[in-house]
C-alpha cells in the first residue's frame, strides 16, 4: 500500500491500537481489549508500519518484542493520544456525560457486599456507562489487563501508581459463644494466645497486634488452626467455633448484634486496614474515571463498616 492511499486512515485509531498491542503484550490480547478480531489488529499494525515506513514489532511464535523504532513510536503514541483526549475534553466540555466501559478491580468480600450500593449510585448517575466489576484481592497489572482503577484494601506496594487513601476498615477480635461454655471470657489481650485461632493469611499469620486508644500496642503470638485468604471463610470458621479470629467489623457486626458471635476485648482493636483507590499515573484521565474516583472518595469513608482515614 502506498502512502498516498493512506490519507483517509484514522491515525489516532492506529496509534490507540498500537498502544493496546504493547500494553496487552500480544495481538490476540489487544483484540480482546478492543472487542475486535486478531486479523483486524494485525491489519492496523501493518497499516501503521507502512504509513511510517518502519518496523515496529518483531514477532516470533513465542513472543512479541518492540524494535527501537517501536519503543519510540509507543512513547510518541502515548503522548499523542493523551493530547488528543485533552483536546476532546476541552472542546466537548468537562460536563459531558461519561460513557463507555470502566474496568474496576475490587476485593472479593468488600466488592460484593459493601460496594454494591456505591456502584449502583455511579451507574444510576451515568446511564451511558457500563462497569466491568472484577473481584480479586490481588494488586493488578493495570496496563496488561486493561484495568482503569482498583479498590484495594491493605498496603499498596507499587510506587509507580497513584494510590489515594480514602477510608479505613476497623478490625475486631471475635469468637463463637461455643468456645466459652466451660471457661470465662477473656478480659485482657494477654489471655488470647492460649485460645484456638483462625487467621487471615494475607494480614496476620503468627502474631497479632492490638491497640487501645493511644496506648502502646499489645503483641502476642498465635498458632492458627486454620489459615485462609478469604474473609468469608474466616467468618464462617469462627461462627463454626473453630477458633478466635480478627475480622473486619462490617462483616461480623450483624453476627454480634444477633448473638452468633462475641466481641472479645472490646476496648482493643487491630490496626484498621486502609482502603485505597489505585490507578495508573497519566497526564489525562477520562471523565468516566474522574467521576468514579470522585464518587468513591465521597462515599467510601461513610458507608457501613468504614471510617475516614486516621480516625
Amino acid at each position: 500500500m502506498k502512502k498516498g492511499n493512506l490519507s483517509g486512515i484514522d491515525r489516532i485509531e492506529l496509534m490507540q491500537t498500537f498502544i493496546r498491542i504493547v500494553e496487552a503484550g500480544s495481538l490476540s490480547a489487544a483484540a480482546v481489549r478492543l472487542a475486535t478480531s486478531q486479523p483486524t489488529i494485525s491489519r492496523r499494525l501493518q497499516t501503521l508500519e507502512q504509513m511510517l515506513g518502519l518496523k515496529l514489532v518483531q514477532r516470533t511464535t513465542h513472543e512479541m518484542k518492540l524494535t527501537d523504532d517501536g519503543e519510540r513510536c509507543y512513547a510518541h503514541a502515548k503522548a499523542l493520544t493523551e493530547s488528543w483526549q485533552i483536546i476532546e475534553e476541552d472542546l466537548l466540555g468537562a460536563a459531558e456525560e461519561p460513557k463507555g466501559v470502566l474496568r474496576v478491580l475490587a476485593p472479593h468480600a468488600f466488592g460484593q457486599d459493601q460496594m454494591i450500593l456505591p456502584l449502583q449510585n455511579y451507574l444510576q448517575s451515568y446511564p451511558k456507562m457500563t462497569v466491568e466489576w472484577m473481584l480479586s484481592d490481588r494488586q493488578p497489572d493495570f496496563l496488561a489487563e486493561g484495568i482503569d482503577c482498583a479498590v484495594h484494601v491493605g498496603a499498596v506496594t507499587d510506587p509507580s501508581v497513584v494510590a489515594l487513601h480514602v477510608a479505613e476498615v476497623p478490625r475486631i477480635v471475635v469468637a463463637s459463644p461455643t468456645l466459652f461454655r466451660e471457661q470465662a471470657l477473656p478480659e485482657e489481650p494477654a489471655a488470647l494466645p492460649a485460645l484456638p485461632w483462625v487467621a487471615l493469611s494475607t494480614f496476620y499469620r503468627q502474631e497479632i497486634v492490638l491497640h487501645q486508644d493511644e496506648k502502646a500496642a499489645w503483641r502476642g503470638d498465635i498458632k492458627p488452626r486454620l489459615l485462609t485468604d478469604s474473609l468469608y471463610a474466616l467468618r464462617n470458621s469462627v461462627l463454626a467455633g473453630m477458633g478466635v479470629g480478627i475480622a473486619s467489623s462490617w462483616l461480623v457486626q450483624p453476627d454480634i448484634d444477633e448473638g452468633r458471635l462475641l466481641h472479645l476485648c472490646p476496648a482493643w482493636q487491630a490496626a484498621p486496614l486502609p482502603i485505597f483507590l489505585v490507578y495508573p499515573w497519566a497526564r489525562f484521565y477520562p471523565a468516566k474515571l474522574r467521576k468514579f474516583i470522585a464518587l468513591m472518595r465521597e462515599v467510601l469513608p461513610v458507608i457501613g463498616g468504614t471510617q475516614p482515614p486516621g480516625k
